[in-house]
C-alpha cells in the first residue's frame, strides 16, 4: 500500500504506543511496523480511523514528553508481500524506458514519508537529488504522482529567512498551490508555497481546543493561518480573538479559514508588526505560539492583560537542556542513560518556566505599577527538533496582588 497513514513514535516507546492503538482498533494488522532512518518507528493505521485519532490522549496515556505525530508513508507494505511498491514499480518502468538500469541507490533516494492535503502530496527536501532523475523532465513526476495516488505535487527544500517562516515550496506538478486541510473538525485553506502545516503541532492544537474560554476575550500573537485562533473560536468557545499576523499570505489564508468555519464574526485581525498594537487590558488569555522564542512578545502580551483580573499567558520557546554527564560511568545502561536524560530535560524546562515567571512579573509590575503574582500553572511538551532540544508550552497564571 503506498501513501499508507501511520504514526510516527519513537522507538522506546513503540510497544505501548501500539498496544494502544491496538485497543481502539486503529492499529493496521495488515501491515508491517517500519523503522525509519532516524530511528523513529512508523506504526501503520486503519485509514478510517485516521480522523478519529486524538494524538493528545495517545501521548498522555503513554508518556507526556513522549514523540507522536501523524505521517504518510510509501514504504509500508502488506505482511507476506515482498514485490516493490507500486511507485517503485512505475519508476522501474520509467527508467527502462530511457534505458537506465534500477538500483539500490535510486531506491533510497526515494521519499519515506510526506505530507497529504487532499490531491496534493508534499514531499520532503531529501528525495530525488541525484542527478539521473533530472533526465526524465515531467514525465517523472507525472509517475510519482501516478505511484503516490496524486493529481498534484510540490517538494519543499528550507524554510525562508524573510522573516515570515515562509517555505521555500517548488511546484512540481498542477496548475495551483492551494490545499484544503480537515483538522479535529476544523478546515483550514492555504497556499502551499508560501504558508507551512505543521502536523507535529497536532497535540496542542488539540489542548487549545480542550481550553474552556467561555465569556474570554483572547489575543493570538502570532496567528499564522489560524492554528490556534481556530481552534479557540470553533471548540475552546472564545467570545472574541483578535488574531495578529504580519505575513500578508498568511493573512489572506486566515481570512479564508475565519470564513469557511463560520467564525470570522468573533474575530478581529490585526495586520502588521504585533509589537506596534494599540490595544492594552482587553485579554484573558494571552497565546505566544512563535518559536524558538515569542521573548519579543513578551511585554506586548503583558500590556494585553486585563489589569484588575490579570489572566493566562501560553507561551511557547524551544528549550535546550545539557547533556547527562555518563564519563564516570562508562558501561552506563542505555534505560538509564534515557532516564537520566528526561530528567535533565523535565529539570531544564522547569528552570526555564521559573525564570520566565520571574521575568514577567517584572515586565507586568513594570507595565501596570503594581505588584503582580505569577504562577506556573503547567508545561506541555509538544515535540522534539534534536535530542535535548524541546518544543515546551508553558501556561502562566498571572493576576495582580
Amino acid at each position: 500500500m503506498d501513501g499508507a497513514p501511520c504514526l510516527r513514535v519513537s522507538q522506546c516507546h513503540t510497544q505501548q504506543f501500539r498496544r494502544c492503538l491496538q485497543s481502539r482498533g486503529a492499529l493496521d494488522l495488515s501491515m508491517r511496523l517500519l523503522k525509519d532512518s532516524d530511528g523513529t518507528v512508523l506504526l501503520p493505521i486503519s485509514p478510517s480511523c485516521v480522523s478519529q485519532l486524538d494524538l493528545h490522549s495517545l501521548r498522555s496515556m503513554v508518556a507526556s514528553g513522549s514523540m507522536c505525530e501523524l505521517v504518510w508513508s510509501r514504504t509500508n507494505k502488506e505482511k507476506g508481500k515482498t514485490s516493490g511498491s507500486q511507485l517503485e514499480q512505475i519508476l522501474q518502468d520509467l527508467l527502462e524506458s530511457h534505458v537506465e538500469r534500477w538500483t539500490e541507490e535510486m531506491r533510497a533516494d526515494l521519499p519515506r514519508s510526506f505530507q497529504r492535503h487532499g490531491d496534493l502530496v508534499l514531499l520532503g527536501a531529501g528525495c530525488f537529488s541525484l542527478p539521473l532523475w533530472k533526465k526524465m523532465d515531467g514525465r517523472l513526476w507525472r509517475a510519482v504522482a501516478e505511484g503516490l495516488g496524486a493529481t498534484r505535487l510540490a517538494k519543499i527544500s528550507r524554510i525562508s529567512s524573510d522573516g515570515f517562516r515562509s517555505p521555500a515550496v517548488t511546484m512540481l506538478l498542477g496548475e495551483h498551490s492551494w490545499v484544503k486541510h480537515v483538522d479535529n473538525g476544523i478546515r483550514y485553506e492555504f497556499d502551499v508555497t508560501k504558508s507551512m502545516f505543521s502536523a507535529g503541532n497536532i497535540t496542542e492544537k488539540l489542548r487549545v481546543a480542550g481550553f474552556d474560554c467561555t465569556g474570554e476575550t483572547v489575543v493570538d500573537l502570532y496567528a499564522g493561518i489560524g492554528y490556534f485562533t481556530l481552534p479557540l473560536l470553533v471548540h475552546a468557545g472564545a467570545s472574541h480573538v483578535h488574531a495578529c499576523e504580519w505575513n500578508p499570505d498568511a493573512v489572506e489564508a486566515l481570512q479564508k479559514n475565519l470564513e469557511a468555519n463560520e467564525v470570522s464574526d468573533r474575530c478581529t485581525i490585526h495586520r502588521g508588526d504585533n509589537r506596534e498594537l494599540r490595544l492594552c487590558d482587553i485579554a484573558d488569555r494571552v497565546n505566544l505560539g512563535l518559536i524558538p522564542s515569542s521573548e519579543d512578545g513578551w511585554p506586548v502580551a503583558c500590556r494585553l492583560l486585563k489589569r484588575t483580573t490579570g489572566g493566562i499567558l501560553h507561551i511557547h520557546q524551544n528549550v535546550t537542556s545539557p547533556l547527562p554527564t555518563t564519563e564516570a560511568i562508562p558501561a552506563i545502561d542505555d534505560a538509564v542513560h534515557r532516564v537520566s536524560g528526561k530528567k535533565a530535560d523535565r529539570e531544564a524546562w522547569q528552570a526555564w518556566a521559573e525564570d520566565t515567571a520571574n521575568l514577567i512579573a517584572s515586565l507586568l509590575r513594570d507595565i501596570s505599577g503594581a505588584s503582580w503574582l505569577t504562577n506556573v500553572q503547567h508545561i506541555e511538551h509538544v515535540k522534539s527538533y534534536a535530542p535535548h532540544v524541546h518544543h515546551v508550552v508553558l501556561d502562566l497564571e498571572c493576576r495582580p496582588v
